[in-house]
């Protein structure tokens, strides 16, 4: 009989044990206590054009400050400062450089010194969004403002490209694309209490090159050890139904069949609910439909990708 009662009791402790290795994992900021983490891409995009394949390396690196300012039962409001912003593209030995750091001049005839004065401006001005404690972005509440500053002279951009960098300049300042920048960082937790073991599902829709995609990312909580509670998550991609088309000058692209893969392995902070450390690997393909001059053509297109986000002082 005692050993039955000492049995019991093991088990008892056990469950104890099991209850303590949970934790809640939701966005608990302090308030006006700034935040900073940094993002750095690296994709290879491989088109194929009359039996021709093209190759354009993009490397993307961005830092963002978070700061909460308010905070109410079901949503707080944040700051988010972009710091910098680079993007280095190479495109079969054609280069665009885009640096948020440097002014860059509206009149160039380069596609890079367009762009680097809107990331500029984007740089010097904070966005101001509405969160919920899972991290996703209810919305961005200075959106028509900040709109108004990014996209101030527009007509000055002239140039046999003019077309085409005005179209990326909209879509890299779209509602959507800035969402997109600040979900990123935070959108991937429960928002509520777990234990080793638990899933969770986050739906997102990404603009991404002016490609608009549907992103759902099933997240598994491995383990806990002090603050880090380490994840695994397996994503899949696809193009948003009936997403609008992109617009290259007389070019009209659809990209409907467009569907991948991802998976990463991610390292938060519990108390705060922020990524320590993010690494992951996608894979994205499908055609290209373009419509231009009364031509249908079609290309296949491949993207690879790693990813990795960390937390700085």
């Amino acid at each position: 009989m005692k050993k039955i009662v000492l049995l019991f009791m093991a088990i008892l402790m056990g469950f104890g044990v099991m209850a303590q290795n949970g934790t809640t994992l939701k966005l608990n900021l302090e308030k006006n206590k700034v935040y900073r983490l940094k993002s750095t891409t690296e994709q290879t995009i491989s088109q194929t054009m009359n039996g021709i394949q093209q190759n354009t390396n993009v490397n993307y690196n961005s830092t963002v400050s978070i700061k909460m300012m308010d905070a109410a039962a079901d949503f707080m409001i944040a700051e988010f400062r972009f710091d910098t912003i680079v993007t280095i593209t190479n495109a079969m030995g054609k280069i665009v450089n885009i640096n948020s750091a440097n002014e860059g001049n509206i009149s160039s005839s380069d596609a890079g010194e367009v762009m680097t004065v809107f990331m500029n401006r984007l740089s010097k001005n904070p966005l101001y969004v509405k969160l919920d404690y899972t991290g996703k972005v209810l919305e961005l509440v200075n959106a028509k403002m900040l709109s108004d500053i990014l996209l101030k002279d527009t007509a000055s951009i002239t140039g046999e490209t003019a077309s085409v960098t005005k179209t990326q300049i909209v879509g890299m300042t779209s509602e959507k694309a800035l969402i997109s920048m600040a979900e990123v960082f935070t959108h991937n937790l429960p928002g509520k209490a777990v234990v080793p073991g638990d899933k969770w599902e986050i739906n997102d829709n990404m603009n991404s090159g002016g490609m608009s995609l549907d992103i759902v990312t099933t997240y598994s909580l491995g383990g806990i050890k002090g603050n880090m509670a380490n994840l695994t998550a397996e994503s899949s991609f696809r193009a948003t139904p009936n997403a609008e088309p992109i617009q290259y000058g007389p070019a009209t692209v659809t990209y409907d069949d467009l569907k991948g893969m991802g998976k990463s392995e991610v390292m938060l902070d519990s108390n705060t609910g922020l990524v320590i450390q993010n690494s992951s690997k996608s894979h994205l393909a499908g055609n290209l439909h373009i419509s231009v001059q009364g031509m249908n053509l079609q290309m296949p297109m491949e993207m690879s990708g790693t990813a990795k986000i960390v937390s700085i002082q």
